[in-house]
């Protein structure tokens, strides 16, 4: 991969890459960060990179390494056995929703907790469950690429995304039935 077609890449994938290291760290600043290490990899990697592959999946795996590498730091560091990444979603790096915004204040304030309930649940998720989710719904991955990028099979992607809609369906229709 050339240096012009990195720039390339970097414009065109690299606002979801960013906001993907920003939802995983739950932190603007440590997202930031995540973002400059997975960047800074995939230069120093860039001769070995093809453009016929998907790097923006590639890239998303490595962030996704990087991540656990320096939660597993922090752990051992602090001798924590379990650490959630997921603590809080940040606005400007949180999941984007696609509905049409009223321009009625109460609309408006019904949305956002609305929208911070679904970010709740989804942070409640298992892990394993909570990273299919994000890489399907906001890195906009495929199954394929998804299994590529967590090293699971195909249908273990669809298993985990079927059961992560399950378990935030019976939440999720406390909104729109009232419970």
């Amino acid at each position: 991969m050339t240096r012009q077609e990195f720039e390339e890449f970097v414009s065109s994938d690299g606002k979801d890459i960013l906001r993907f290291c920003r939802i995983t760290t739950g932190e603007t600043a440590q997202g930031d960060d995540l973002y400059q290490d997975t960047m800074l990899k995939l230069w120093e990697q860039a001769k070995k990179l093809d453009n016929e592959n998907s790097i923006k999946s590639y890239a998303l795996s490595v962030a996704i390494l990087i991540w656990k590498n320096k939660r597993r730091k922090f752990a051992w560091r602090h001798r924590i056995a379990a650490f959630e990444s997921y603590e809080k979603h940040i606005e400007s790096g949180g999941v984007e929703c696609v509905r049409k915004i009223s321009d009625e204040p109460e609309q408006q304030l019904l949305k956002k907790e609305e929208d911070e309930f679904v970010r709740q649940k989804v942070q409640e998720l298992p892990e394993k469950y909570r990273m299919v989710v994000y890489l399907y719904y906001s890195a906009d991955l495929k199954i394929k690429e998804i299994a590529k990028c967590l090293h699971i099979t195909e249908s273990a992607v669809k298993s985990r995304l079927r059961k992560a809609k399950s378990m935030l369906k019976k939440d999720l229709e406390v909104i729109r039935y009232g419970g």
